[in-house]
Parts: C-alpha cells; sequence; structure tokens
C-alpha cells in the first residue's frame, strides 16, 4: 500500500485498513470504551437517527465551509481531538497527525498524555493544548505556561477523568505501553504503564497515581486566573454544569462523554448539545466531541448549535496507515458535498436547517 493512497470511500474504511498494521492489544485500546460500552455505540446510534431536512432551489456551486473559532481561521469547523500516545500507531505519531492538520488548515489539539514533547508538535501546526488536572499542581502550572510558551492558542481542560473509566478490553489484555511510547510531557516518563500486571490495564494505573480526582470548581477559578489563553472545557454534558463553567471563565466548552471511555451510561454528547447550546446562548463557544465519523455529522453538530467539532478514532486509524491527511480531505470533501446536498452555502445557513429524529427512534 502506497502511503496516502488507501483508496479509502469514508472516514469508517480506515479502521480496516489500520487493522491489518496494529497489533490487537493497540487496536482495543484506540476502539475500546469503558464498561459495556453503551455509551461508545450510543454515540453513533444517535448521531444517525438525527435527520436534517434539507433545503433545495438553493442555487449554490460551490459551499463555504470555513470559519472563525477563538481567533483563528479554519478551513472547515473541525479540531482534531486530543489523543494520548499516538506512537502506538504510528512511530512519527503527533508528528504526522499535527502535520496533516496543518496542511488541511485546522487546529490539532496536543494531549497531556502526547508521545512527543507539546514544544515539538506545536511548532508544526496552530495548536491547542489539552490538560488533565495532575496530582502535582506545579506540574500543572508549568504544562500552562510552556503551552502559552510555545504558542499554543488555546488551553482545554479535561473535566470527565476523575480516575480512568474501566475500559474492559485493556483489563483483558493487560494492556501496557511499550517501552519506545512515553508520556513525554511528563516529568518521569517511564512510568506504571510500562508495567504489565495480569488482569489490569497498565494505562489506567498510571492516571490512577498521576491525575487528581478532587478537582472541582474552585481549581477551575485556580486554573482561569493563570491561564493568559482561551480556555475550553471539555467533558460538559449538564446544561447546570455548562452554565457554572461559563460564569467561571470558560471561553468555550466541548460537549462530550469522551468517545464513550468514561461514564458508561452517559448520554450521546449529540444529544446533550441542544440543551448545553440553549443554556449558555452566545456567551461562549460550543464544541462537539465523540462519535463524528463523516462530513453529514458535522453538519448535523452544527445544526444544533456547534461551532465545530473535534475529530478522534477516525484520525488515528488512517495515522497507522499514513494517510491522515487523505483522511481530513475525505472529510472536507463530505462536509462539501452534504451542504451542497441540504442547500446550504455556508455555515449560517447549516445553523438554519429543521433537525429531528427518525420515527423509529421518536416512537421507541
Amino acid at each position: 500500500m502506497t502511503p496516502g493512497d488507501t483508496m479509502a470511500e469514508s472516514l469508517a474504511d480506515y479502521e480496516q485498513l489500520a487493522a491489518t498494521a496494529l497489533s490487537r492489544s493497540v487496536h482495543d485500546f484506540v476502539a475500546g470504551g469503558s464498561g459495556a460500552e453503551t455509551t461508545l455505540r450510543r454515540n453513533r446510534a444517535a448521531l444517525e437517527a438525527l435527520t436534517l431536512t434539507p433545503r433545495v432551489l438553493a442555487g449554490v456551486d460551490e459551499p463555504d465551509t470555513s470559519t472563525t473559532l477563538l481567533g483563528t481561521e479554519l478551513t472547515m469547523p473541525v479540531a482534531v481531538a486530543p489523543m494520548a500516545y499516538q506512537r502506538l500507531v504510528h512511530q512519527d505519531g503527533e508528528l504526522l497527525l499535527a502535520q496533516a492538520a496543518a496542511e488541511a488548515g485546522i487546529p490539532y489539539v496536543i494531549s497531556t498524555l502526547s508521545s512527543y514533547p507539546l514544544e515539538k508538535i506545536a511548532a508544526i501546526a496552530p495548536s491547542w493544548f489539552q490538560l488533565y488536572w495532575l496530582r502535582d499542581r506545579g506540574l500543572v502550572e508549568s504544562l500552562v505556561e510552556r503551552a502559552a510558551t510555545s504558542g499554543c492558542r488555546a488551553l482545554m481542560v479535561t473535566v470527565d477523568v476523575p480516575v480512568m473509566g474501566r475500559r474492559l478490553r485493556d483489563v483483558r489484555n493487560s494492556f501496557t505501553l511499550p517501552p519506545s511510547v512515553v508520556a513525554a510531557n511528563l516529568v518521569d516518563m517511564a512510568t506504571e504503564a510500562h508495567s504489565e500486571v495480569p488482569g489490569l490495564s497498565a494505562v489506567a494505573t498510571h492516571t490512577a497515581s498521576a491525575f487528581d480526582p478532587t478537582l472541582s470548581w474552585r481549581d477551575l477559578a485556580w486554573l482561569r486566573a493563570r491561564c493568559p489563553l482561551p480556555l475550553l472545557v471539555k467533558g460538559i454534558l449538564d446544561p447546570r454544569d455548562a452554565s457554572r463553567a461559563v460564569a467561571a471563565g470558560a471561553d468555550g466548552l466541548v460537549v462530550s462523554n469522551h468517545g464513550g471511555r468514561q461514564f458508561d451510561g452517559a448520554p450521546a454528547s449529540i444529544d446533550a448539545l441542544g440543551p448545553i447550546v440553549d443554556a449558555v446562548g452566545d456567551d461562549c463557544t460550543v464544541l462537539l466531541d465523540s462519535g463524528v465519523r463523516s462530513g453529514t455529522d458535522v453538519v448535523k453538530a452544527l445544526a444544533l448549535g456547534a461551532s465545530a467539532v473535534l475529530v478522534g478514532r477516525p484520525l488515528l486509524w488512517a495515522l497507522a496507515v499514513e494517510a491522515a491527511d487523505e483522511a481530513l480531505g475525505l472529510l472536507r470533501h463530505e462536509l462539501r458535498d452534504a451542504m451542497l446536498l441540504a442547500g446550504c452555502a455556508d455555515l449560517t445557513a447549516v445553523t438554519e436547517l429543521t433537525t429531528g429524529r427518525t420515527p423509529w427512534q421518536i416512537s421507541g
């Protein structure tokens, strides 16, 4: 297979292509959700059940997919979601995916648990930095300073991981990081994540020792006071939490259930989106994360009030077969086609589409 020429016809195709390039344990680490993976499945079911009523006779030839988000111009309302340890799927990991994002004209969100240092990634692409709340408050402050100094344009704090959700695929595989894959932004890069314990996820063991489960609204206020960048709060599903985050100074929210990897039983992110948009109005930017797999999904999220979406797993699958640039190009092509078919000349027109649920979901 020639890199970047996979003959994929949709983003969903990349998982099957990547299956031949990855070990079973790594595939499961990327694909898996928590518990019985109910929320993981619900994300896709809810997006598929959502309908849009297209407009006709719109006279559209070439829809404008561009937008501006937190002061950054984007070619489409998409950012690369923060994802840990990308060297698991490709030796160049975050560097290659960041390059694809730069070429596509969209932001790349650097994970606290990236397998290359944040400075090296930020030098490649317009970047935001995703922060996990660590027990070491000094390290938290250092990461915020490093993100600002390296040119990151926003900080995204993830608030739905007091502990890592119990991901049974990783438990069954006794999943462990190989020596070549480390949390490059942390002080002690060789961690419990590299020590195999039968019947346990070594990555979960590491996060339990590194992450602070007592993260509270007081800590968010502390972070807001020290963060010189636009601040987004990721992991919001309840409108009450959305309003409180905005009151605490958040510039943006990410409606997210962590791709079904945290609380199994949480609502689909797309189902939580509308009420949150209604709660915060125009007070902040609202993004959607979890389950986005196509340009049509992007249009659905925008029609319900999101300003943009984060895309995760499909880009890791594409990265595994050196086709991240191809995948982002395909996504933009799908978005363009979806807008044309819905009769939308630009993203403002998308927000005027009528949304609903398929009859079987309404009656069920």
